[in-house]
């Protein structure tokens, strides 16, 4: 069925506070939008017990799509039209990404060029975005590691760092999280209407944190996982994708 099809693409960054990497929000999020005809990567970034601190992270992210642009022939991949998709922690990495592709830092530690890994959309999950009043202080903290002061701390708050080069960009969250305030997300939407990038926003009503897919193959032990007005929303990313892309 036309297997050498070029197709969008996403990168998954999983959540975890910049500690681990949640598998709850990586194979079961690539294998729904693989059902939508995506091709799906995971990124198993490096976290803070390993040692990895800003801007390891958003190196490897930068590098991740760099590579599948530079394998998009072999991967079937359309190289104009890759999304990167993060969860919580890594919801910040994909926000971080999209408004810092050029960082240079970054760009030095995997000897990437300018532009080379910049995202054509973005996709935020109940993320973590402000290092101010309402952040995920310990995601923060894991983030920065020994470079953590208040320059650095400012400087990784991203609702200050969006530009009109940001990518189109959709985000969910839910009102009642009380782990990632629900402002995360409205600060970085605003902002990203300040600057004029085009952006889809649901803020569901219920629901607490790390829902990932809100449906019974990522459920947790002991938590209210399955939320059906919030399973929807892989398919109104999906859509967003296929507005923004094309079929």
């Amino acid at each position: 069925m036309d297997i050498n099809r070029k197709r969008k693409a996403i990168l998954i960054c999983p959540g975890g506070a910049y500690a681990w990497t949640s598998p709850r929000e990586a194979e079961p999020v690539a294998i729904r939008f693989a059902g939508h005809g995506f091709q799906c990567f995971v990124l198993d970034y490096s976290c803070s017990p390993t040692g990895a601190e800003y801007p390891v992270a958003l190196s490897q992210a930068l590098l991740a799509l760099k590579t599948i642009r530079e394998n998009s022939d072999d991967w079937h991949v359309d190289p104009d039209k890759i999304a990167i998709c993060g969860f919580s922690a890594g919801g910040h990495l994909a926000a971080n990404v999209s408004c810092d592709y050029n960082n240079e830092e970054a760009l030095g530690l995997i000897g990437a060029k300018k532009d080379e890994g910049k995202p054509n959309a973005s996709l935020l999950c109940y993320p973590v975005i402000t290092s101010g009043e309402w952040a995920h202080k310990d995601s923060i903290k894991n983030l920065l590691g020994s470079r953590f002061s208040p320059e650095t701390e400012e400087y990784v708050s991203l609702e200050n760092r969006v530009t009109k080069d940001n990518p189109p960009t959709f985000i969910w969250h839910t009102f009642e999280d009380n782990a990632v305030p629900v402002q995360n997300s409205l600060f970085y939407a605003l902002a990203l209407k300040e600057k004029e990038v085009p952006c889809e926003l649901h803020i569901f009503p219920k629901g607490g944190h790390g829902l990932s897919l809100a449906a019974a193959e990522t459920n947790r032990d002991g938590a209210p996982g399955t939320i059906r007005e919030i399973a929807q929303w892989p398919e109104l990313a999906a859509d967003f994708l296929i507005r923004l892309f094309g079929e």
